[in-house]
């Protein structure tokens, strides 16, 4: 065994090795707090001077991370949040945990990958441990990583060692999370691979190693493409059961007695969030420039972006049946958040929503108990708030989110119309809801 191997991983499993998360998001907190807790040095790099600030402070503004935890490791000096890349160089083990959006043409954004993969270049020394966790293409750790790496004239898998692990986090999921989750592993050599494992199993139980990179960053976009194409079908299944006369609710709930072959998916406003509605294209873009064409991906694409414009059509229908135009009505959007439970906004649904409301004259407000307020045009947006009155005043309610804390009895019952996205009021009979695919409406989306 390599002697450059052996001390890392011997600082590793004495948990002496220094650690860097490059990104402190939603990804790379987590991360940061979990290898912190273990009793593991970490340094935090972020550009953002207002979220190290915020963490220097003792504050978390991710949701599954409580700001008592962060406060805690920033207080005994196991957390150091900072703007300065300088720590990169005294750190044995450097995890890449950076955003990776696409752009207008939906096309990938690598910038900040490769923005961070310059800093990991110009502090790279010999004996460090280099993650990417960033959702990205197949080939990306491998192609665009690894080159800039040994342009410094150091060798992977000799003096330095590279490995991908998709991040696999699950905002709200109180069931599993980073620890309970299996992490998916693929090193540029076996080496960087069983370093990259043992590393992990500090603070995750189980490990599943894959043969490469490539084949470890095909795991995410496999995981985030099913869970689409899934959706798109039921999505579409809904805009059917509209034209049939039927309810969507009733049909999953029957075909969910299946004890095999079948798995629940459910339809909704659109996807939100910086994965599911994202990381497909990824997967898409790659093979266009293989001459292939992901059918099933744009296709589900196509229907999952196509919900926020059903949802504003279905209202449009619902208050016309009660002699009311959209133009000038005013409707409540309960929820901006993506999901359930969580303050994220990203791609989030409702946003397009209300958009196209306000396009069409409506008067749009929204309450969401986790969102105080969003950048809103050139303004801000404030949360209002919910009560019996607010309520009352709205000629629409719709149900975007269904967070635990509203009671949804109530807020049908001091409403003059509701219109569901989640299924929220299931079990509240009342003439005045409806429901997106529920069949009582028809649409003229299809």
């Amino acid at each position: 065994m390599e002697e450059t191997y052996r001390k890392l991983a011997q600082r590793i499993e004495n948990k002496e090795a220094k650690i860097c998360v490059i990104g402190l998001g939603y990804v790379g907190l987590p991360l940061a707090v979990e290898f912190g807790e273990e009793g593991f040095l970490v340094n935090g790099y972020d550009i953002s001077e207002k979220k190290v600030n915020t963490l220097q402070g003792g504050q978390s503004d991710v949701d599954d991370v409580s700001s008592e935890r962060v406060a805690t490791l920033v207080n005994k000096g196991l957390l150091a949040p900072s703007t300065s890349p300088d720590k990169i160089a005294d750190s044995d083990v450097i995890i890449i945990a950076v955003p990776t959006p696409l752009n207008k043409t939906k096309d990938p954004d690598v910038s900040f990958i490769l923005q961070a993969t310059e800093a990991v270049k110009n502090n790279l020394r010999t004996g460090q441990l280099i993650i990417l966790e960033s959702t990205t293409y197949p080939g990306t750790t491998e192609e665009l990583v690894l080159p800039l790496l040994q342009e410094t004239g150091l060798v992977c898998g000799k003096d330095f060692y590279l490995a991908f692990s998709p991040e696999r986090v699950d905002p709200g999921n109180k069931k599993y999370y980073l620890r309970n989750t299996p992490k998916v592993i693929g090193g540029i050599t076996s080496q960087c691979a069983h370093l990259a494992a043992a590393f992990y199993l500090s603070v995750v139980e189980k490990i599943h190693l894959v043969s490469s990179t490539k084949a470890a960053e095909m795991v995410k976009l496999l995981e985030n493409t099913y869970r689409s194409v899934n959706i798109g079908l039921v999505n579409e299944i809904a805009l059917m059961c509209d034209k049939l006369g039927l309810n969507i609710w009733e049909i999953i709930e029957a075909a969910s007695t299946k004890p095999f072959g079948y798995m629940p998916f459910f339809p909704g406003p659109g996807l939100g969030g910086h994965c599911i509605p994202i990381d497909p294209h990824y997967l898409s873009w790659k093979l266009r420039g293989l001459n292939y064409y992901a059918r099933f991906i744009e296709i589900a694409s196509e229907i999952n972006s196509s919900m926020p414009l059903y949802v504003v059509q279905k209202v449009m229908d619902l208050l016309n049946e009660h002699q009311k135009p959209l133009k000038g009505s005013r409707v409540l959007l309960l929820g901006v958040a993506y999901k359930k439970d969580i303050m994220d906004v990203r791609e989030s649904p409702a946003l397009d929503v209300l958009q196209l409301m306000e396009e069409k004259g409506a008067v749009v407000e929204y309450n969401d108990p986790n969102v105080p307020e969003i950048r809103w045009k050139d303004s801000k947006k404030k949360s209002t708030q919910l009560t019996e009155q607010t309520l009352r005043e709205a000629d629409c309610v719709v149900i975007i989110t269904d967070h635990s804390v509203y009671d949804f009895k109530w807020i049908v019952d001091n409403s003059q119309l509701v219109f569901d996205t989640r299924n929220a009021t299931e079990g509240i009979l009342d003439s005045k809801i409806r429901k997106l695919g529920d069949g009582e409406l028809s649409t003229h989306l299809l």
